[in-house]
């Protein structure tokens, strides 16, 4: 009989600290000292190791882990053989070829070739292979932004904003991808109905947080002249939640509504006629 425990690699760095308040809001807790890479989970069954995101993209691809974090872009610079279980949106960054101005027209006009620098070896060779130029590609070990311009020509690196880019004197020229943070798993895991029913409980989880950060509860009241209007106006999920007020003098409606769409919900809601709208934060959501 297959261990049933469920083996989670948590990311260290960027990444770490929006996904421990992910686990955080969906009511799973972490314990550890300062120094600890094995904090326990609250969450029964799982056991967790705290690596690298490159290095959980390894385990998962060798199936030392079962399930762990990690950014799109090492899963596709490592090749890994990993299934992806959930896009949580989390720290997104693009992957560019980014360079000082007018850099590679300056090269080339000299006839000489490129020197391109990234931790991504894989991606920047395939991305060189598609450029029409020569270059020859450098490894760095972090902060790949300031090689240029002495000892490289152009850089393969990930970025939020950009702002460390613009601060070294780049400019993107090219986006090769863009990536996030996810949860993966071992395609072994999946296939033992134990590990299966465990993991697929964990995503629920952590996608109820998900889906309740898209949306607000959203409250009103209405008089039953205008409940039909404000009710055809209101994106809610299925049909919103409608009570009578005290003494027949209306309705009460409720609705998990887009965060998004409440700059130009609440005025049509006023403009139906709509009073006394409350607007809550929502903790999880469950389909």
């Amino acid at each position: 009989m297959t261990n049933s425990i469920i083996r989670l690699a948590l990311p260290k760095g960027r990444m770490e600290t929006g996904v421990n308040r992910l686990l955080a809001d969906a009511g799973v807790s972490l314990t550890a000292g300062s120094r600890s890479y094995r904090p326990t989970v609250s969450l029964s069954g799982i056991e967790a190791k705290v690596l690298k995101p490159q290095n959980v993209v390894e385990m998962l691809h060798l199936g030392s882990r079962d399930i762990g974090f990690a950014g799109k872009d090492w899963v596709e610079e490592l090749s890994a053989n990993v299934v992806e279980l959930l896009d949580t949106g989390l720290d997104p960054v693009r992957l560019v070829a980014a360079a000082p101005t007018k850099a590679i027209e300056r090269a080339a006009s000299c006839g000489q070739p490129l020197v391109v620098a990234s931790e991504y070896e894989n991606l920047a060779r395939s991305w060189i292979a598609s450029q029409p130029f020569e270059a020859t590609f450098v490894r760095s070990y972090g902060a790949t932004e300031v090689f240029p311009p002495e000892d490289a020509d152009i850089v393969v690196d990930n970025t939020a904003t950009g702002s460390t880019l613009r601060e070294n004197g780049l400019e993107v020229v090219d986006i090769l991808m863009e990536s996030s943070t996810r949860l993966y798993a071992n395609p072994a895991a999946l296939e033992f109905t134990d590990k299966r029913s465990a993991i697929d409980r964990f995503v629920l989880l952590l996608r109820s947080v998900l889906d309740a950060r898209k949306r607000v509860m959203l409250e009103a009241n209405a008089s039953s002249d205008c409940i039909e209007q404000l009710v055809s106006i209101l994106p809610c999920m299925r049909e919103p939640t409608i009570s009578p007020l005290h003494g027949e003098s209306g309705f009460a409606v409720k609705a998990a509504v887009p965060r998004a769409e409440l700059p130009n919900l609440i005025p049509q809601i006023k403009a139906a006629g709509g009073t006394d709208i409350v607007v809550s934060e929502i903790a999880q959501i469950v389909p």
